[in-house]
């Protein structure tokens, strides 16, 4: 009767998380994921001790060091700096477009994806409304090409922060496999964007040019950050552990003289942290379950081809695809963990899981939380950005970089 009660549970609230709420009441994933967790370990599911085993305190770590560290370069005005050169130096709408897909990705890799669209999503829409363009197709490439770009290192996003302390894969080895796939990603997302909304890339359009607006950075802070950030890359190409190299960038801007703890954070999004600390207790819940066991007995045989036929990890890419489509990408990273056992080649499989998981969170509007970041501040700016609009886009988008991906990490 508990192990009944147990899957009912486990699967009410996966799907609760992967919706994002439940009917009626005020929950989000992170209250949900808290919930869960704590009912498991009352209906004795999974140990109390055994529960906090499961947290990752390094994946933790990593990512409060992250936000602070991103904390303290949005206080300075470092992204609405960045983003506003980067923008005016736009003369055309496809010059425009080309700079939105590269900027979105190439900050993504280094400061987070949800970060780089919850900072450029205004500055793309206010320039493109007041440049007299269509701003969907610039949203649209802003999300996507975040996406993509945050797949080619550990702290692009939080999926990959997972397969990065689990792997134990170094950052340089990591930039170096899925980085290239990457970078010919934001090709993809451009060219695609551009079929996607012929009328807006049509042959000789141009841009009104928008009254140049001064944007203000604090200098100290400007400076303090982007030399942290400079440390952290620093300590992870040497090949120290990502949790350590960001703890160790973050602490150094905590010892100021001229900003307030407080600011700093309040800009940390601590409701993602109980989200995966929940999350760590459900996904370990889930593996021990008679029924986790029996699927994973009967499809990956199927999916891996037998660990004997040495796997395909085309199947394997397949089902991390659609299953990050059903549950969420760092969920789906969670329950996959276990099934990167049977391939031998454990690195390849754990590439695999980490670039499939975050290319298919392109596939609908819905696929991921930089998504939906973009769809809400678009909203707020009086810009309805469509399902169907960004499927247009999305679809073939997720579909060319998974089999790019999928296809050179099998060739390198």
């Amino acid at each position: 009767m508990r192990e009944l009660l147990t899957d009912l549970c486990l699967a009410g609230s996966l799907a609760a998380i992967a919706v994002g709420r439940v009917p009626r009441l005020r929950m989000n994933r992170a209250t949900i994921a808290l919930a869960a967790a704590a009912l498991l370990v009352a209906m004795g599911a999974i140990g109390l001790e055994e529960a906090f085993r499961a947290i990752d305190l390094g994946t933790i770590c990593l990512l409060l060091s992250m936000m602070l560290l991103v904390a303290n370069l949005r206080l300075s005005g470092f992204f609405e700096a960045a983003g506003a050169r980067i923008l005016a130096a736009a003369k055309g709408p496809r010059q425009l477009l080309a700079l939105i897909v590269l900027s979105s990705g190439l900050l993504a890799a280094l400061f987070l994806n949800d970060t780089v669209c919850l900072m450029l999503t205004p500055l793309v829409a206010e320039l493109a409304l007041r440049s007299r363009r269509d701003p969907k197709p610039y949203l649209v490439a802003l999300a996507t090409a975040a996406n993509v770009g945050s797949a080619a290192t550990i702290v692009g996003n939080p999926q990959n922060m997972l397969v990065g302390a689990w792997s134990g894969i170094p950052f340089a080895r990591f930039l170096l496999l899925l980085g290239p796939p990457s970078l010919i990603g934001l090709f993809v997302v451009y060219g695609m964007v551009t079929l996607a909304f012929p009328e807006e890339f049509a042959r000789g359009a141009r841009l009104a040019t928008p009254p140049a607006e001064r944007v203000r950075t604090y200098g100290p802070l400007l400076v303090k950050s982007l030399a942290a950030s400079a440390l952290m890359l620093g300590l992870l190409f040497a090949g120290v552990q990502a949790a350590l190299a960001a703890l160790v960038a973050a602490s150094l801007l905590l010892v100021t003289r001229r900003v307030n703890p407080e600011r700093v954070f309040a800009e940390v999004d601590f409701s993602l942290l109980v989200f995966f600390s929940g999350l760590f207790i459900i996904t370990k819940t889930v593996e021990g379950t008679g029924a986790f066991r029996l699927l994973v007995e009967r499809s990956m045989p199927l999916v891996a081809g037998g660990k004997a036929a040495g796997g395909t990890f085309v199947g394997f890419a397949a089902l991390t695809t659609l299953v990050s489509n059903l549950v969420s990408n760092v969920p789906t990273v969670m329950l996959f963990k276990p099934l990167v056992a049977w391939f031998p080649d454990a690195e390849r499989a754990w590439l695999i899981l980490a670039a499939a998981s975050t290319y298919a969170g392109n596939l609908t509007l819905l696929g991921s939380v930089a998504n939906l970041i973009v769809a809400e501040g678009a909203k707020r700016s009086g810009i309805e950005l469509s399902f169907g609009a960004y499927l247009k886009a999305g679809l073939p988008i997720t579909l060319i970089t998974t089999a790019i991906g999928t296809a050179w990490i099998l060739l390198v």
